[in-house]
């Protein structure tokens, strides 16, 4: 069962060496003011986990991952990732790249504790052989070969949800679910990032039954950061486009993104949501 925490408890539990999941999907609902104290935080040689976006763009530029294991890295509106991108073409990261199937399938194997799952896609593609560790096995009711995509097993798991009770219980609003379910039951533990927590007995006045995404039964603990999936879509389910677009601008170049990271990440979380706050009225 979950207990309430703050970021920079959720973030002090992890260790260098780990491999983090990252819920979400591109530039939507990522638990961002977790990445970006990671980031402020001396933890590094990460594996993560991630249908890659900001979170993993963050990272990368902050020198915390090791290895990447995703189908791609985007912010949806803007097609690639800048900081990937420059981490990628340098070789600062291993890349392991699955099909956006295939990950989703290494996601149901370690939320089911099995080790591999069968599937068809990959097959054809050259998926294997950009990851010549992946396998084949035989389906032993018929003739054809199947791609065995392994348990993407993580240590700990990051997700961010609309709406969250003390307990761990998480819901989120929004067309959506984006696989976080799964984030939760394959890592060891769990933290549940939220715009708001409300009483338990509220929970389903903010959404109905099927949108209760994470039970309280995989969450190690839950933490209360308003805004705290900025840029990524958020507490409206939308994206904040205009900072986007200002954050790939001052990656291109190394002076603007300087002056980017010193307002905008050197702080803590209230100093960022202040810096983004200030940003928006003078940027009218």
């Amino acid at each position: 069962m979950g207990v309430q925490m703050t970021i920079e408890e959720v973030v002090g539990s992890l260790e260098s060496g780990m491999t983090i999941g990252i819920g979400g999907w591109g530039s939507r609902r990522k638990p961002m003011a977790l990445v970006r104290a990671i980031c402020n935080s001396p933890v590094t040689d990460l594996t993560v986990i991630s249908y890659g976006g900001a979170d993993v763009g963050l990272l990368c530029a902050a020198g915390k991952i090791r290895k990447l294991v995703a189908p791609f890295v985007t912010l949806d509106s803007i097609a690639l990732e800048p900081h990937f991108r420059l981490a990628r073409q340098s070789g600062a990261i291993e890349f392991e790249e699955y099909d956006e199937g295939m990950f989703m399938f290494g996601l149901y194997a370690a939320a089911h504790h099995l080790p591999f799952l069968p599937t068809y896609a990959g097959l054809g593609s050259d998926v294997l052989a950009t990851n010549p560790s992946l396998k084949t096995v035989r389906n032993p009711y018929g003739e054809e070969e199947l791609l065995a995509v392994p348990a993407l097993k993580m240590d700990a798991a990051l997700v961010h949800l609309q709406r969250a009770d003390a307990r761990g219980n998480g819901l989120y609003l929004g067309g959506d679910p984006y696989f976080d379910d799964l984030y939760a039951k394959a890592a060891d533990r769990t933290y549940l990032s939220c715009e708001k927590l409300v009483d338990t007995a509220d929970l389903l006045k903010e959404g109905p039954v099927q949108a209760l995404l994470v039970s309280r039964a995989q969450v190690a603990g839950v933490v209360e950061t308003p805004g705290g999936s900025h840029f990524t879509t958020g507490d409206d389910d939308r994206r904040d486009e205009r900072f986007q677009k200002f954050y790939v601008e001052s990656a291109a170049d190394p002076e603007k993104w300087a002056a980017f990271r010193s307002r905008f990440l050197d702080g803590d979380e209230a100093a960022y949501q202040d810096a983004v706050r200030a940003w928006r009225e003078e940027s009218k």
